[in-house]
């Protein structure tokens, strides 16, 4: 084993002693962050100098006591192996250096072991087993864990009086004692695995994954969930297991093994939800029109009709312009009278607000009015200049978000335009359009298809953009032969490069596609010293990253070959592309490489601090620390890695508003760097994405006062309003859903591309592509649970909704929620909420009742079989359990 596994295995050890020493309630002490061990066995040597008389007084009177244990007087043992016990408990309680009685003590390790097996069973006994298990954590092997099994064998009583170190081996111990025991006899586990134990059981096995390292120590625990779900016929958890090992072969293994409809109709709201391209077949669903039916429910057709079911239940369908989100009305009369903003961005900011906050609604004020419309949009954008008209037209795509065919019949006027900007922005919007939704007919390639050759530029990206959007994630070969021929066309501006490369990125997202990679490496290769230096040049490493999201160690071929890099590229190259790879993992060793790495590099990629947050934000704990971590790098950074904390601070809480962060942020929009505070302001945006917070807009209100002659800082502001009422609160910008298990890589794939345009502001957003805000419509989800029937058919039904709590290894049948409300379905969900059935007239046919990221009859959403005055015999144990757990 190398050193680098070594370290593996000693820090995924301390974190899982942590979490199993907490549900065996061995001891209630707090464990700190494991350091190597301080004991160490001291041979004799020649250079050894001379031990002082204290020490050697010492060592003679445990010696003189190592001779009376073995004496035929019970007395004389009895108080020699007190005096021992004593030496050690004294030296240990507080360590600093090598206690010496443990040093003298070593040598006699085995003698005592031997001497141990013949004494009789007795309190001395076992006073023995003690000494020796505490020798043994210093000089053993820690294969044989005999430090553990003389603690067993020992006395009774608080073992923490041997000392932290002791107490941290013996985690360890028990981490391998408990592991060696669940792995390698994962078929005594499923022969012991029961009916009414088998949820508490894979409840357990997935947050024990947490705590393990690398696909060999977590693929066989899930393995095994996803099998024990599948034979007690929990399908939709089963299914979120095999999602989560990104394994299509158990996705078909679920579905093959499902015989009842309506727990595959779950199963296809959780694969919409989740943004799989999935095709099912005969095998899957012999019936032709429930395999119709059940694919439009994998294809999302259906989203636009359930958001604006929501819209219409909590009254919100009217549209909201600009004006009501800036309530400018409210400001100081005399501080915007001497204000000089630049007309051209504040019209810009009011085209993407509009945008947001009328997302997926299908009307507003400005592009979709029905009184006058084309008047109203012919205004919208002649206030607007060249790319502007582009970002203004593709914003009537986002307003028509998953309704296809409204969507083309009103795109379809601004393809004949005679300005190229207008035909762009026509185009754009026709991704944005199919974002999340698959069609038979493929109308987004049909379109687009044909301007991917076009001369004009602006036409030409704005097509590739949109192809890149509408099929993020599909894997479609046709795609891939249109698009990588581009990479090699030596005509193509590096801009039409740049962007076929994200776009390649995020059709192919966590692929790990050869073909596609190198040909990304290909043309990183064949770039020139000038446009090295372009910002947009930092858009392919980003690209080839995607590729790997969440792969881990599958990407390591490719880090080693990004060393053969031009070296003004070859850096940003490696830590991007490492920071794809390992984002959503939570690995703590690669947060030490970055860590280490942003400590070491005088001029640190700013993409490496988004990377921190990128891993980290997989579980809370994680997700806490790096928050404080952030802190150090603002007080003793470098400016590359000062400019990146507020976006990074944003992504760990993108939709949850943290008071603490948002204090942060606050506070960094006030800084002397205009682009930390520009990156605050936006950041402010994320975390209150889609939420309405009041203290948010509260503050952005402020800075708008305050920022009114400042035109950069006023367009930050003008988005970040924008993206807090973000679908007048009705979606969410997190990439997480199902209980917070599952990641959606193309949602995360689209924040972290808006992010790397943000760190290069002035020449991206602030230039001519500030359209790549668009991309954060690949992470936007409906944040609401809505029911359905048996037919798909709204249903409202009352819930308890409240804070979520971690019952993990709880005795009994703890709430799984606080707090909470009775409300009707649907409901809208905030970061950190659950909701559980109050009613005994339906039953769910999944426990997950969520809406966080959950769309229109989503995969969060639960379809339930009505039980109207009857309680059949079959689900009466179900119900009963049901019962007992709200």
């Amino acid at each position: 084993m190398d050193a680098a596994a070594a370290r593996r295995s000693e820090y995924s050890s301390f974190f899982l002693c942590r979490f199993t020493l907490r549900l065996l309630g061995f001891l209630s002490i707090s464990l700190s962050v494991p350091i190597p061990s301080l004991f160490v066995s001291h041979g004799e040597s020649e250079d050894q100098e001379p031990i002082p008389d204290e020490d050697l007084a010492l060592k003679q009177r445990l010696e003189l006591c190592l001779e009376r244990t073995r004496d035929p007087d019970l007395g004389l043992q009895k108080k020699a192996i007190q005096i021992i016990r004593q030496e050690i408990i004294t030296s240990t309680s507080s360590m600093t250096s090598v206690p010496m009685p443990l040093m003298f003590l070593c040598p006699h390790y085995n003698t005592l072991k031997a001497y141990y097996h013949t004494m009789v069973e007795s309190d001395l006994k076992k006073y023995m087993a003690d000494i020796i298990s505490v020798l043994a954590f210093i000089i053993e092997d820690k294969r044989r864990r005999e430090s553990l099994k003389y603690r067993l064998l020992g006395s009774q009583g608080d073992i923490g009086i041997w000392g932290n170190e002791y107490v941290r081996n013996l985690a360890g111990e028990i981490k391998n004692e408990h592991w060696i025991r669940t792995v390698e006899n994962f078929d005594m586990l499923k022969e012991h695995v029961e009916k009414t134990n088998f949820k508490r059981t894979c409840v357990y096995l997935t947050s024990l994954t947490r705590y393990l390292y690398g696909p060999d120590e977590t693929m066989p625990a899930l393995a095994l969930t996803c099998w024990i779900y599948q034979k007690f016929e929990d399908y939709p958890h089963a299914l979120q297991i095999a999602l989560f090992l990104d394994n299509l072969q158990y996705v078909r293994h679920v579905f093959t093994s499902c015989n009842d409809l309506l727990q595959k109709k779950q199963l296809c709201y959780i694969l919409a939800r989740h943004g799989t391209t999935f095709e099912l077949d005969n095998e899957m669903a012999a019936n032709e029109e429930d395999r119709e039916m059940l694919q439009d429910i994998i294809n999302n057709s259906k989203l636009s009709e359930g958001y604006l079911t929501l819209a219409r239940d909590i009254e919100v369908m009217e549209p909201k312009s600009p004006a009501d989100i800036y309530k400018a009305h409210l400001f100081d009369g005399r501080k915007l009278a001497g204000a000089s903003l630049d007309s051209a961005k504040q019209n810009l900011a009011v085209t993407f607000v509009n945008a947001f906050v009328n997302a997926g609604f299908g009307q507003d004020n400005l592009m979709t009015v029905t009184t006058d419309s084309s008047s109203s949009a012919r205004k919208c954008l002649v206030k607007n200049k060249k790319h502007g008209k582009t970002s203004a037209v593709a914003s009537l795509g986002m307003i028509l978000l998953w309704d296809i065919d409204s969507g083309l019949a009103q795109l379809d006027k601004y393809l004949n335009s005679d300005d190229s900007h207008v035909i762009a922005g026509a185009l754009l919007g026709v991704g944005i359009v199919h974002c999340s939704i698959k069609h038979d007919c493929h109308p987004a390639m049909a379109l687009l298809g044909d301007y991917l050759n076009e001369k004009d530029t602006s036409i030409r990206i704005s097509a590739i953009m949109g192809l890149g959007i509408a099929y993020a994630g599909s894997q479609n070969k046709q795609l891939r032969d249109k698009l990588v021929p581009i990479l090699s066309d030596s005509t193509a501006s590096l801009d039409v490069i740049a962007f076929t490369t994200i776009s390649l990125g995020l059709i192919y997202v966590s692929s790990c596609n050869e073909e596609v990679a190198q040909a990304i490496i290909s043309s990183l290769k064949n770039r020139s010293e000038s446009e090295l230096e372009n910002p947009l040049t930092r858009l392919l490493p980003l690209g080839l990253g995607l590729l790997f999201l969440g792969k881990s160690e599958t990407v390591d071929p490719t880090l080693q070959g990004s060393g053969t890099f031009n070296e003004k590229i070859r850096v940003c190259c490696h830590w991007t592309i490492f920071s794809c790879a390992y984002a959503g993992t939570g690995d703590i060793f690669a947060v030490q490489e970055l860590l280490k790495y942003l400590e070491l590099d005088r001029m640190p990629e700013g993409f490496a601090v988004l990377g921190i947050a990128m891993i980290a934000m997989a579980e809370e704990i994680g997700l806490e620390m790096q928050i404080r971590i952030m802190e150090q790098f603002l007080h003793f950074g470098e400016q590359n890695s000062r400019r990146a904390v507020p976006l990074a601070l944003g992504l760990l809480c993108i939709s949850n508003p943290k008071v603490n962060v948002m204090d942060t942020l606050s506070r960094l929009s006030h800084d002397t760097d205009s682009e930390v505070a520009m990156a605050a302001v936006i950041s402010l945006g994320m975390i209150g994405a889609g939420t309405n917070n009041g203290r948010i807009a509260r503050i952005l209100f402020d800075l708008a006062s305050y920022y009114c002659r400042d035109a950069s800082l006023m367009f930050c502001v003008r988005i970040a309003q924008g993206l807090v009422h973000l679908g007048k609160g009705l979606l969410t910008l997190n990439p997480y859903h199902s209980d917070r298990f599952l990641l959606s890589p193309t949602a995360l794939a689209g924040v972290i591309i808006v992010l790397e345009a943000w760190l290069h502001l002035k020449d991206i957003v602030f230039g001519k592509y500030h359209y790549v805000l668009y991309f954060l419509v690949l992470a936007m989800q409906p944040r609401m649970l809505l029911t359905v029937d048996a037919n798909l058919n709204p249903l409202s039904v009352p819930v308890w909704v409240g804070k979520a709590v971690d019952v993990v290894a709880q005795a009994g049948r703890p709430k799984t929620i606080t707090g909470f409300h009775t409300l009707s379905t649907p409901v809208i969900l905030a970061a950190g909420e659950r909701a559980e059935l109050a009613t005994e007239k339906y039953i769910p046919l999944s426990s997950i009742l969520e809406g966080r990221g959950g769309g229109a009859i989503r995969s969060d959403a639960v379809a339930a079989k009505t039980r109207l005055g009857r309680r059949p015999g079959d689900d009466a144990a179900r119900l009963e359990e049901w019962r007992g757990r709200t």
